[in-house]
C-alpha cells in the first residue's frame, strides 16, 4: 500500500474515532439530560409533554385557534374508582413489578409470534408515562430502548403514588383531551374527583385508544370492556 493512501485511511480511522467519541459524550449527556428532568419532576408538576404537543399541532393544522383540555388535579382529588379501574385495566401488576411486568411481556410476544403480527402489547403504566413525557408515538428500537432506560429511573426515583398521579394527569383521553380532570368534564361535565364506578371503568376502557372512543362512543366492544373493568375493580391495589 502506498504511504498517501495509508496516510488517508489512519486519518479516517483518526476522524471515525473521534466521531464515535463525541456520539457517545452525547449519548451519556442526553441520559444525564433525562435524568435532571425526572429528579425536576419528582416535585414539580410537568407543564406539556411531547404527545400533547404533537396532538395540538394536529389540531392547529385545521384550526389556528385550537386549545388542549387539560387541567392538573393532585392525587388526592382523583376518585378513588378511577384509579381501581386504570390499575383494573393498565397494569394489575403495578404496586409489585419495578417498572416492567415480565410475565405480560411473554405473554405478548408469544400471542405476536402466533399471529404474525403486533396484536398485543405488554406496558405497565410506568412504562406508558415514561413514553408520555419524553418521547414520541413512533415505534422504533432506539425509543423502546429510551423507554426502558427512562422507566427504570422514574421507577428508582418516584414513589408508586408519584408514577400514578403524573400519569392520571397527562394521558390521552381523547381527541385533544389530556388527564383525569378534563376527561371527566369532557365525558361527564362533573370534577374527576366525583366520578362513580361505572364511569370511572368507561374511561378505563376508552384507553389505549381514546381518540377512536372518543368519536364512537357507543361502540358494543367499548361497554364490553367497561363491563369487565367493573369486575375487576374491586381487587385492584392503588398506591
Amino acid at each position: 500500500m502506498r504511504q498517501g493512501a495509508k496516510n488517508t485511511l489512519l486519518s479516517l480511522w483518526k476522524w471515525l474515532r473521534r466521531f464515535l467519541f463525541a456520539l457517545v459524550l452525547l449519548i451519556i449527556a442526553y441520559q444525564f439530560w433525562l435524568l435532571g428532568w425526572v429528579l425536576y419532576w419528582k416535585q414539580a408538576n410537568p407543564g406539556s409533554t411531547p404527545f400533547m404537543e404533537l396532538r395540538l399541532a394536529e389540531l392547529r393544522a385545521k384550526n389556528p385557534q385550537a386549545q388542549l383540555k387539560w387541567q392538573w388535579v393532585d392525587y388526592d382529588k382523583i376518585s378513588p374508582h378511577l384509579k381501581r379501574a386504570i390499575i383494573a385495566s393498565e397494569d394489575a401488576k403495578f404496586i409489585d413489578h419495578e417498572g416492567f411486568d415480565w410475565e405480560s411481556i411473554q405473554k405478548a410476544m408469544e400471542k405476536n409470534r402466533e399471529r404474525g403480527r403486533i396484536v398485543a402489547g405488554a406496558s405497565t403504566i410506568s412504562q406508558q408515562l415514561a413514553k408520555n413525557l419524553f418521547l414520541s408515538p413512533r415505534k422504533t428500537f432506539w425509543r423502546k430502548a429510551e423507554e426502558a432506560l427512562i422507566t427504570l429511573m422514574i421507577e428508582q426515583i418516584w414513589s408508586k403514588q408519584r408514577i400514578f398521579e403524573v400519569y392520571l394527569n397527562i394521558v390521552e383521553w381523547g381527541d385533544g383531551v389530556f388527564g383525569a380532570e378534563a376527561a371527566a368534564w369532557h365525558y361527564y361535565g362533573v370534577p374527576a374527583g366525583t366520578l362513580s364506578p361505572q364511569p370511572s371503568a368507561r374511561l378505563a376502557a376508552m384507553l389505549p385508544n381514546p381518540r377512536f372512543y372518543d368519536r364512537n362512543r357507543a361502540s358494543p366492544a367499548l361497554a364490553r370492556k367497561t363491563a369487565i373493568i367493573l369486575l375487576r375493580m374491586p381487587m385492584s391495589q392503588v398506591p
